[in-house]
């Protein structure tokens, strides 16, 4: 018994032996590698804003989840170091809250949020692979327009925002499929603040919104 027991150990241990290696052959990445990720992402942002000053000190806005792809780069200087340039556009509604929450939709915009991070990889020979990643991030936010109900309570109005620089904090986990392609899970966090300013009949109201979105990325990702 003793000696089945040990050939039974001996052979579970050269399966996982043999099934490590493989792993190891087809899985990793390495210095000098692209890494592309096509993810849909999810951005919930954590918003906040001030009052409408100074016609309407006691309404505030709210700014609305959004749904789209994301195409990203990164580029491994070392085994470990890579940096990750994400790109995307994402069409927020802004709703009323507060003294004009009955108006709902108030208005929506267009955000281009290009973000860098430098990330730092785990296990980079893996075929399960976490990271973590810090960097900046620069917003424009354009195409923003006023909603019917606004523009019928307050006049025809027009939005614009102010653009936004900020921090970006990361993490993710890239799980290969085979050696050319891989699985990304990811989640980011990015500082963002921006001054909305209405224009009504030269009449000018602004308000303080920091938007602070959470991101949520699912996708595939290639390597070459």
């Amino acid at each position: 018994m003793r000696t089945s027991l040990f050939v039974g150990l001996a052979a579970a241990g050269l399966l996982a032996s043999t099934a490590s290696a493989q792993a190891q052959d087809r899985a990793g990445i390495t210095a000098g590698d692209w890494l592309v990720r096509l993810r849909g992402i999810v951005v919930a942002p954590n918003e906040s804003s001030s009052g409408i000053t100074p016609a309407l000190p006691t309404a505030k806005v709210g700014v609305g989840d959004a749904v789209m792809p994301e195409v990203d780069f990164t580029y491994m200087a070392t085994d470990h170091i890579g940096a990750e340039l994400i790109v995307s556009s994402t069409r927020h509604d802004i709703q009323g809250r507060e003294a004009i929450s009955s108006l709902g939709k108030v208005g929506h915009t267009w955000v281009l949020p290009p973000t860098l991070t430098l990330q730092y990889h785990f296990m980079p020979k893996a075929a399960v692979r976490p990271y973590v990643g810090a960097g900046v991030n620069y917003t424009t936010f354009y195409s923003a327009k006023t909603s019917d109900s606004l523009n019928k309570a307050l006049g025809q109005t027009s939005l614009s925002l102010k653009d936004s620089f900020g921090y970006a904090l990361q993490a993710g986990v890239d799980i290969d499929l085979n050696k050319k392609f891989f699985l990304n899970l990811d989640v980011k966090y990015i500082d963002m603040s921006t001054t909305a300013r209405l224009n009504t009949g030269g009449a000018i109201n602004q308000t303080s919104v920091d938007i602070n979105p959470l991101v949520f990325g699912f996708g595939v990702g290639t390597r070459f």
